[in-house]
């Protein structure tokens, strides 16, 4: 155990949760991101976090038409576009390092951005050991919104294979926010005064998609997105907002801490080999 990341971990929650981190048994879904990053090393997290590499993982347990295509990825970006306006450019080793390209002037402010990120080794200050494997990298995706308003963002909360809830994220370029419904639809979170989102047409196949992806791991967010009906993987997340963005109401932090609790015991109990019938 690196003693410097126990401790700035617990120094991290306690800053923005004002109360105690308890690693030992958590209890909330925020103290087992905090786990995650201490004790969790499963090998197969930074393929996941990769938003190149976890693409050929996608298409190959969903199908290629859920793969947001990649139209060019490398270390640089290029002096003209790659392809034709609008763009989003993305680092493949961080995550919230987006821009979007929609026009000239855009691409060019894209290109001073995207410049900087190479030199970032996202997730080190925060402990998220799944980014360490994950080479500096930009790429660069279709522009999947209209004009300037950006498709509403689905972030599936699946714990042991099962999606719980989903995270509906509005208004993301202008006056971001963000509801928690549970997967029959019923708000779960009273975050804002918004009336309830619309239910997704492809909801079933957002959520039978993202409970593939995420079988045999204790906890997974996929986030996903409909585009002209029918459903987009976006990325996957193993730390959402570093466990320290709060989980509101606090019931619910607890509650997901519970079927993350849950997940996390069912895989470490070995299965039991099923007992021969009578004849």
């Amino acid at each position: 155990m690196n003693i410097s990341a126990l401790v700035r971990v617990h120094l991290t929650y306690l800053w923005r949760h004002r109360r105690v981190l308890h690693l030992d048994q958590p209890q909330r879904f925020t103290e087992w991101v905090q786990h995650r990053k201490l004790y969790d090393r499963d090998p197969r997290l930074p393929q996941l976090v990769d938003k190149v590499a976890v693409k050929p993982l996608v298409a190959a347990a969903l199908g290629p038409d859920w793969v947001v295509p990649t139209l060019w990825h490398g270390c640089a970006l290029p002096v003209e576009p790659p392809a034709p306006l609008p763009l989003v450019v993305k680092a493949r080793h961080g995550c919230g390092h987006v821009a979007f390209a929609r026009t000239p002037a855009e691409w060019e402010a894209a290109r001073s951005r995207a410049a900087r990120w190479g030199d970032i080794r996202y997730g080190r200050w925060l402990d998220e050991w799944a980014y360490a494997g994950v080479p500096p990298g930009l790429l660069i995706e279709p522009y999947l919104g209209c004009g300037e308003r950006l498709p509403v963002d689905y972030k599936l909360f699946v714990f042991g294979g099962r999606a719980a809830f989903v995270q509906v994220h509005l208004d993301r370029a202008t006056a971001h926010r963000w509801i928690v419904m549970d997967r029959e639809w019923v708000r779960a979170s009273p975050q804002t005064r918004d009336p309830d989102p619309v239910r997704p047409a492809t909801l079933d196949r957002l959520v039978a998609g993202a409970e593939r992806l995420a079988r045999g791991y204790s906890f997974l967010r996929v986030d996903c997105y409909e585009v002209k009906g029918r459903p987009l993987f976006g990325e996957a997340t193993v730390y959402p907002g570093s466990g320290l963005l709060p989980v509101m109401p606090a019931s619910l932090d607890r509650y997901m801490g519970g079927l993350w609790r849950q997940a996390h015991q069912d895989l470490l109990q070995p299965r039991r080999p099923e007992a021969r019938r009578k004849p």
